[in-house]
């Protein structure tokens, strides 16, 4: 599954659709989001689960 984003510039990420996603999966995924938003990871997931 391939997410974009426009918001500062634009940016894809690519997430397998398969389950269960692995740790270091995710962690990659959070890592790219967290850069291209300028946000640190923990700021990141504060915000998608607060």
């Amino acid at each position: 599954m391939r997410l974009t984003t426009e918001t500062r510039g634009e940016h894809h990420v690519t997430i397998p659709r398969h389950r269960p996603l692995r740790v270091g999966t995710l962690n990659a995924v959070l890592t790219d989001v967290s850069a291209h938003t300028g946000l640190s990871r923990d700021e990141l997931l504060a915000l998608l689960f607060s």
